[in-house]
């Protein structure tokens, strides 16, 4: 079975729009967990874009910066995850606009 050649261009386009909904989503929503996983979107659109161009420059570069990111990724999950968590017991609540946990 053959993989089929599709153009970089197409992986691109793909990492833009998912890109562009993360953004949207970040900036729009009020829930933190919503926005938290649009910055996940965001980095697999990343993800998705350093793949592309590796396979396309024949180079494992882009596939090491993209097991980086998957790893800052899941250090960043766990660690606002614990956040969230303990901001919800305290506040018992995760809107973005009602914590003003750094504010004097």
């Amino acid at each position: 079975m053959t993989i089929p050649n599709v153009p970089p261009e197409c992986y691109l386009v793909l990492s833009g729009i998912l890109f562009t909904i993360g953004v949207i989503g970040a900036l729009t929503r009020r829930n933190a967990i919503v926005v938290f996983m649009c910055i996940e979107l965001m980095l697999n659109a990343v993800n998705i874009t350093f793949i592309a161009l590796s396979r396309f420059l024949q180079s494992l570069d882009g596939v090491l910066f993209a097991f980086f990111v998957i790893a800052v990724a899941a250090a960043e999950a766990a660690v606002g995850l614990a956040i969230f968590v303990m901001i919800y017991r305290s506040r018992e609540t995760i809107n973005v606009d009602e914590i003003n946990i750094l504010k004097w």
